[in-house]
C-alpha cells in the first residue's frame, strides 16, 4: 500500500476577517499527482504555503511525510510561479550553488548536478549563462533545482519524495509543456508525489491521479477524473461519420443531435448509442468523447455559483 505523503484534514487559515481556506481536508499519496485548480483567490497559494510550513494553520492538522508541516521540507521539491535566477551564472553554476547551499559536498555536488542536468534536457546548455535561456528552459532548470536533494538526505538519492509546482508551465510553448509533464510522469513512476496549481486545463487529466478544486477557500470537489465524471454525470459527445444526414431520420438518434452533427448523450446510454450507429452500412468512422477537465470544472464552478444565488434568495 502506497505511504501517504500528505494528510490535511479540516484546515482552516484566516488573515484577519478573510477565510483563505475552511475546512480543507485531502491526502495524497507517493506516485500520485494532484491538481489543485480554481480561480485567482480560491486559496490555493495559501494551502501550498501551509504545505510547506510557511503559513500556520488556525485550526485543523496538515502532516507532511507523517509530520507537521515544516519539519521534512528538505524531502520536498518547490517551483514556484516565477523562477528567478542570477542572469550571469550559467546553468551547472546555478545549480552547483544551490547544491552547496544544500549541505551537499562539491564532489556530490558535480556528481548530482550533471545528472539532473541531463534529466531535465539542459546538458547542451549547462555552460550557457542563464540570461540566454529560454522561459522553457528556466522552467526544467526550476526544476532541476527542486530535484536537488540536502544532505539531511541521501546524497545519492537526488529525487524528493513529493514536489510542489506553482503553475510551471506558464509562458511554455506546447512542446516544452509536453516534455515538462513527460518528466513529471517519470517522477510519479518512482513513487514521488506530485502537487501542480495549474489554470492550464487543456490535455492535463492525462497525467492527474486526483484534483481537488477551490473556490474561496472552500473545496468545490475532490477526487479521480472518473470520479469527477461519475458526479458531474455530463453528457459524452458522440461524433459518426459518413451517415449522410440519416441521423434525423432515426427516432432513437434524433433526440440527441445537436445542429454540427454529433450526438450529446448521457454517459449511461453511451454504449447503446455506439451500438446503433454500429449497425449502419454507411457509417465508416465512430468517436466517443468524454468531458474534458475544463468542462468538469467549468460545470463544478457552474454549479457552486448558482448553489450560492439559491441561498442568498433563502436568506433575504
Amino acid at each position: 500500500m502506497a505511504d501517504v505523503l500528505i494528510h490535511v484534514n479540516e484546515l482552516d487559515k484566516k488573515f484577519g476577517s478573510l477565510a483563505a481556506l475552511q475546512q480543507v481536508s485531502f491526502e495524497l499519496s507517493e506516485g500520485q499527482m494532484l491538481a489543485l485548480l480554481g480561480h485567482n483567490g480560491a486559496g490555493k497559494t495559501t494551502l501550498m504555503k501551509t504545505i510547506l510550513g510557511l503559513e500556520t494553520a488556525d485550526s485543523g492538522i496538515v502532516e507532511v511525510f507523517g509530520l507537521p508541516a515544516g519539519r521534512a521540507n528538505y524531502r520536498i521539491g518547490y517551483v514556484p510561479e516565477n523562477v528567478s535566477f542570477y542572469p550571469a551564472l550559467t546553468g551547472y553554476e546555478t545549480l552547483q550553488y544551490f547544491a552547496r547551499l544544500n549541505g551537499l559536498s562539491r564532489s556530490v555536488a558535480k556528481d548530482t548536478v550533471n545528472r539532473l542536468l541531463t534529466r531535465v534536457h539542459l546538458a547542451d546548455a549547462a555552460r550557457r549563462p542563464v540570461k540566454h535561456y529560454s522561459k522553457g528552459m528556466k522552467q526544467r532548470l526550476g526544476l532541476a533545482q527542486a530535484l536537488l536533494p540536502s544532505s539531511l538526505g541521501k546524497p545519492e538519492v537526488y529525487d524528493p519524495k513529493l514536489l510542489i509546482l506553482d503553475e510551471p508551465t506558464v509562458g511554455l510553448d506546447p512542446v516544452a509543456t509536453l516534455e515538462f509533464f513527460d518528466m513529471l510522469a517519470e517522477l510519479k513512476q518512482q513513487g514521488c508525489g506530485i502537487v501542480i496549481c495549474t489554470h492550464v486545463l487543456p490535455g492535463l487529466e492525462q497525467y492527474l491521479d486526483r484534483a481537488l478544486i477551490l473556490n474561496q477557500g472552500r473545496v468545490v470537489v475532490q477526487g479521480s477524473i472518473a470520479e469527477l465524471h461519475e458526479q458531474a454525470r455530463l453528457p459524452v459527445k458522440v461524433i459518426p461519420k459518413g451517415l449522410n444526414g440519416s441521423l434525423s431520420q432515426d427516432p432513437v438518434l434524433q433526440p440527441y443531435l445537436q445542429q454540427n452533427g454529433l450526438l450529446s448523450v448521457p454517459a449511461e446510454k453511451a454504449l447503446d448509442i455506439a451500438s446503433r450507429l454500429l449497425s449502419k452500412d454507411t457509417l465508416n468512422d465512430l468517436q466517443i468523447t468524454a468531458p474534458s477537465l475544463p468542462e468538469l470544472y467549468q460545470y463544478f464552478m457552474q454549479q457552486t455559483v448558482s448553489a450560492k444565488k439559491v441561498e442568498a434568495i433563502y436568506v433575504h
